[in-house]
């Protein structure tokens, strides 16, 4: 599944910004944006580049889907890890040498 990552905009450079995910901050392209952004704005970025500008009554709910869609990730991940393993098991009904 490939994700957009929404984030807050710090600081412009030219064609680059400074964007902080929760804490985490790093520059990310933004020439392909296409709407006016500032520090402060939020956009949604993926591979490294702003793809889209969020508009400001979209940002809570964006935001609230993106960390609902990491959290069901990581409780899957949780579930995988307890189910037995497959691979302990003979394969095509044979015994296990």
């Amino acid at each position: 599944m490939c994700l957009g990552i929404p984030g807050e905009i710090d600081e412009i450079d030219g064609t680059e910004a400074l964007v902080d995910f929760g804490g985490a901050e790093k520059w990310v392209r933004v020439d392909i944006v296409g709407d006016q952004i500032s520090p402060g704005d939020y956009v949604l970025t993926h591979a490294g580049f702003a793809i889209r500008k969020i508009p400001e009554h979209e940002v809570e709910r964006t935001v609230e889907l993106y960390e609902a869609a990491i959290e069901d990730d990581r409780t899957s991940l949780a579930d995988r890890r307890t189910e037995p393993a497959a691979a302990a098991e003979p394969a095509h009904g044979g015994e296990q040498p």
